[in-house]
C-alpha cells in the first residue's frame, strides 16, 4: 500500500502531463468548462447541498447540474448569469486570444 506522503502531488503531476502537445491541447479545450465545474462542485460542498437541491434552487433539473459537474459541458453565459444570481456569487470571466478563464471574485 502506497503511503500519502509518497504520492506526487497533483500540480506536479499535471505540469509533466502538461508538457505532451496532445494533452496540453486537450487541457485548454476543457480548462473553462473544469473551472466552472470546480466552482459549482465547491459552493456545494461548502453549502452541503446535494445536486438536486442545487438545482431545485438554481430552478434546474438534477441532470443539468451533473452535466455542469462533470467539465464536459460548457456552459452559456445565461447559465453563469444565472448561478451567479442564485447563489450570490459574483464570477469574472475573461475572454481572451489565449482562450476563456474563469474564476470566482472576491
Amino acid at each position: 500500500m502506497v503511503k500519502l506522503s509518497e504520492l506526487t502531488p497533483a500540480d506536479e503531476v499535471r505540469q509533466h502531463d502538461l508538457r505532451d502537445p496532445e494533452y496540453r491541447a486537450e487541457y485548454e479545450r476543457t480548462r473553462f468548462a473544469n473551472e466552472v465545474a470546480i466552482e459549482v462542485i465547491r459552493y456545494r460542498s461548502e453549502h452541503g447541498l446535494t445536486q438536486t437541491a442545487l438545482a431545485r434552487k438554481l430552478g434546474m433539473r438534477q441532470p443539468h447540474i451533473a452535466r455542469i459537474e462533470s467539465g464536459h459541458h460548457q456552459p452559456s453565459v445565461t447559465t453563469l448569469a444565472r448561478l451567479a444570481a442564485a447563489l450570490g456569487e459574483n464570477f469574472t470571466l475573461a475572454i481572451t486570444p489565449a482562450g476563456i478563464s474563469f474564476r470566482r471574485s472576491a
